[in-house]
């Protein structure tokens, strides 16, 4: 495997991951997907890591989703393992323990589109363009788009973006709340790396438990979303970091927390 196809750079508990395949707008092929399964696993169990900033190489693409050109030599039996593959890899990025941010610089089509909608937080360049784009293929996004589109813009505008495959741009996107913010292009990594600092001066318990009671507090009944609520809460109770916010907050200076 070509040992950088992702890269990867650590500073202040940020972890940015850029996607590198710019010659192909950074499409997924078996070696992009089981390099990033792999540092998203590492990341789960590294304290040193705070938040997790994924980009794509180049000015271009963020992620133009399939490399087709690997498609068309699978077999369907090897289609079905590379969607099994990027799916659940997706989804071990939507349950990360820590807050993760697509830095989307440009083209996500299809399962880029997907692995922004896996993140907990979306900044857009100006230029960016996103969409569910598949069902020009005569396929349909395999990756979660069909779950996490509609629980994030609703059911209706889901169904038209995808129903039509056509992309939209960041100022679309903006507007129908697939993305949180757009920004300039060159302020693009400032803006997501200065969201990145201010989650960092939190608990970083509190913030596990936060993303964890709202991923699945979303998905049940208010009543129930409550008792997940109530028992992420509990969690955070018998920490250090708890009494350390305290203490801070009495004598009026920043909180130094440990994760414990």
């Amino acid at each position: 495997m070509n040992d950088t196809i992702l890269l990867t750079e650590q500073k202040d508990g940020v972890t940015l991951i850029t996607l590198n395949r710019p010659e192909v707008m950074n499409a997924f092929n078996f070696a992009l997907l089981h390099a990033l399964a792999a540092k998203i696993a590492d990341i789960r169990f590294d304290p040193d890591v705070r938040v997790i900033i994924i980009t794509g190489a180049g000015d271009r693409a963020f992620c133009s989703g399939a490399d087709l050109k690997e498609r068309a030599t699978l077999s369907p039996v090897q289609v079905k393992k590379y969607i099994f593959t990027i799916r659940n890899l997706f989804t071990a990025i939507e349950q990360l323990n820590k807050p993760v941010i697509a830095a989307v610089n440009g083209v996500a089509l299809g399962g880029g589109t997907e692995l922004a909608l896996a993140s907990d937080i979306r900044i857009a360049a100006e230029s960016a363009s996103m969409g569910l784009t598949e069902t020009r293929l005569a396929i349909i996004p395999g990756a979660g788009g069909t779950q996490r589109l509609p629980r994030l813009v609703g059911k209706g505008k889901a169904k038209e973006l995808i129903f039509t495959g056509r992309s939209i741009g960041a100022a679309e996107a903006s507007q129908i709340g697939l993305v949180n913010q757009v920004c300039a292009p060159e302020r693009l990594m400032e803006t997501c790396r200065q969201m990145a600092a201010e989650i960092c001066e939190t608990g970083p318990v509190a913030i596990e438990q936060a993303k964890y009671a709202i991923n699945y507090g979303m998905e049940t009944d208010l009543s129930t979303g409550l008792a997940i609520e109530s028992n992420a809460y509990w969690v955070c109770i018998p920490t250090q970091d708890r009494l350390e916010g305290l203490a801070a907050f009495k004598e009026k200076r920043k909180p130094v927390y440990k994760g414990c």
